[in-house]
């Protein structure tokens, strides 16, 4: 009887060590697909991208490993943002990531009839792209970060460094939301800054041109947003600005690098990582991307480029620039 029985507990631990290892395998094997849908090609968008995949490797999915990334980018145009997110539906991918509000809108629209979960960043406005209830929670199988940017932060460096402006032009495009809700915040806090806010909205890249030229002879300075289509026209709105002399504004740190003089902007790699990271949670079972409110990154940090002042003979307080968090003394065109 006893050799029987340790003939069985043998049997037994072997049965069990071969679940174990059986387990073990499966859940090493264990991979996802993503299929990141990047509304325009510029450096902000590029940089939540970069960070996105970093906040998964943070979470132990990694790209080549355990992580499959289908990649496509729009293009600034809406019509092939969504061909793409219907692409990645019958694809069957395991989650959509939708960097920008137009891609967002799309993907979401995509996936309303599927059980494929929607993760985006870089949206300014979920509520107002009917992405988010008011109250920050999901009215789907999507969630996200927002790229709510400092209003009063970016008005109040622009007073500090233009005592004497009275005029801000903002360039938008009219199709897209982020860049509506951003415009009217701008517009109610404007005023207690001393400023007025002289609007020109655009349909397609092929407007920027004009609309800059026309703008920048009617303002002190121009404050850039992160209007997708205007961002990636941002090389025509500086030439137009600079044939003026007058400054232009970013609203994040590539477009500092890219010419315009000075942002108070927000960390775009650590927005993506922090989206992620939401990613992560949803991959793994952890939450549902329907149970998550979207979350807003804080914080914002001054940028400041002294080729772009040097170039229309603005002089740049040297305090000002010691309190900046990069500074920058050569224009990159991308």
């Amino acid at each position: 009887m006893k050799k029987r029985s340790m003939l069985l507990a043998a049997v037994l631990t072997g049965t069990m060590m071969g679940t174990l290892v059986s387990g073990s395998v499966m859940a090493e094997e264990e991979s996802y697909t993503i299929g990141i849908s990047q509304f325009a090609e510029h450096g902000s968008l590029d940089n939540c991208r970069e960070g996105f995949l970093e906040g998964l490797k943070e979470a132990g999915i990694e790209e080549g490993v355990n992580l499959e990334v289908i990649f496509e980018n729009a293009q600034s145009d809406t019509g092939t943002a969504s061909t793409i997110s219907d692409s990645f539906v019958s694809q069957g991918v395991d989650m959509i990531c939708a960097i920008a509000t137009p891609s967002a809108m799309s993907a979401y629209n995509s996936c309303m009839d599927t059980d494929i979960p929607v993760i985006y960043t870089a949206v300014s406005d979920p509520v107002g792209a009917g992405l988010a209830n008011e109250d920050g929670s999901s009215v789907g199988n999507i969630t996200g970060t927002a790229d709510q940017l400092p209003v009063e932060e970016q008005l109040q460096m622009i007073r500090d460094l233009m005592p004497e402006a009275e005029t801000i032009g903002i360039l938008y495009t009219t199709s897209e939301a982020n860049s509506l809700s951003t415009i009217e915040q701008y517009k109610e806090a404007a005023g207690d800054y001393g400023f007025e806010i002289v609007e020109s909205g655009i349909n397609t890249i092929a407007d920027v041109e004009m609309a800059a030229a026309d703008l920048a002879g009617k303002v002190d300075c121009i404050n850039n947003l992160t209007d997708n289509t205007v961002v990636s026209a941002l090389q025509t709105v500086l030439a137009a600005a600079n044939e003026a002399g007058i400054p232009v504004f970013g609203s994040e740190v590539e477009q500092v690098k890219n010419g315009c003089m000075a942002s108070m902007g927000i960390d775009y790699v650590e927005l993506g990582k922090q989206t992620g990271a939401m990613a992560a949670q949803v991959l793994k079972g952890e939450a549902a991307a329907s149970d998550l409110e979207y979350q807003v990154c804080s914080g914002a940090s001054l940028y400041v480029n002294t080729a772009a002042a040097e170039g229309i003979g603005f002089e740049l307080d040297e305090a000002y620039i010691a309190d900046a968090a990069e500074v920058f003394d050569e224009i990159t065109v991308e």
